[in-house]
């Protein structure tokens, strides 16, 4: 008797936007058959119009905005620098409001297509272990340390209604490496030293202890072209019991080629049954084509279709 496996569902992630994001790049989700689209923040610095094209998808995705979607609003340094008045807009709010429920920081989406939730970790995060902006993050979330942070983090989980549970990040979690060119490496002066989110570290190791699967991480915010040498790039995946970690911020995220025009990359992820079976990173052309794939990952076992 045949019957039909676990659908496997394609996931694309797009990296640190930068404001680059045109209406070709919707055009090529589509092209590319995703079923579900991650948004690992820094759409600008708050790039209000381009959230807003985002926020229309038709397509189902999440979002966590990253450190430069509060660039002028987060720290002190930001508010002498913005370029409109604060006290009649507030563009952090209107980001917010814009994306909804599809904004997991500090919260969770529940995908019953998909059978599984998306838990976001810190809106806003510039990673490290140093508690910054700590006016913002007590005046929006009524935090004001790590700890409280990770409990944030841990409640939208424990709320999840799957079992499953994808994290999402603007930056990585602490512990993928201490080395420049590692997922969250530090690649400015003084070189090396671990710059993932402790809290996200602490939330998603506390959520496994309660017994929940955590087939995938994604973030971005440490660009893949390191400052300190270009003989190498970041490290894009990191794999750790039975986690995949993925970097997607390959930025710029559009390239001007002289043959084709432009390429637009996505990262596409493959997940069946709750298990991560492929990562690759892929460019595609004008003409909504694959100009290039660069696999990243791969489960030893293929994947599984219908019998």
């Amino acid at each position: 008797m045949t019957k039909a496996v676990d659908k496997v569902i394609k996931i694309a992630v797009v990296g640190d936007v930068h404001d680059r994001w045109e209406e070709s790049d919707a055009v090529a989700l589509k092209y590319l058959g995703v079923d579900l689209v991650l948004f690992v923040g820094d759409f600008g610095n708050e790039s209000v119009p381009v959230v807003r094209a985002i926020a229309s998808l038709d397509i189902p995705f999440a979002a966590i905005l990253g450190n430069h979607d509060g660039w002028y609003t987060a720290s002190s340094w930001g508010k002498k620098k913005c370029p409109y008045n604060q006290q009649l807009e507030d563009r952090v709010q209107q980001q917010l409001d814009l994306l909804g429920t599809a904004h997991v920081g500090y919260s969770k989406l529940d995908l019953p297509a998909f059978n599984f939730t998306v838990v976001g970790g810190r809106p806003f995060s510039w990673g490290g272990s140093q508690w910054n902006n700590k006016t913002f993050y007590w005046e929006r979330y009524r935090v004001k340390n790590f700890e409280e942070s990770t409990r944030l983090i841990c409640q939208a989980a424990s709320e999840a209604a799957f079992e499953t549970i994808i994290f999402m990040g603007h930056c990585g979690p602490k512990g993928l490496g201490d080395r420049p060119e590692d997922p969250c490496g530090k690649d400015w002066d003084p070189i090396g030293g671990d710059h993932g989110d402790p809290d996200l570290q602490g939330a998603i190791c506390q959520t496994r202890i309660a017994g929940k699967i955590v087939p995938l991480v994604v973030f971005g915010h440490m660009h893949h072209t390191l400052r300190h040498t270009k003989t190498q790039l970041r490290k894009s995946i990191v794999v750790s019991e039975g986690t995949v970690y993925l970097n997607a911020a390959r930025v710029p995220r559009i390239i001007q080629t002289q043959s084709e025009g432009k390429h637009r990359n996505f990262s596409l992820v493959l997940l069946q049954a709750g298990v991560v079976k492929q990562v690759s990173l892929v460019w595609v052309n004008e003409q909504f084509q694959v100009a290039s794939e660069e696999l990243l990952y791969r489960q030893s076992r293929p994947i599984m279709q219908l019998v």
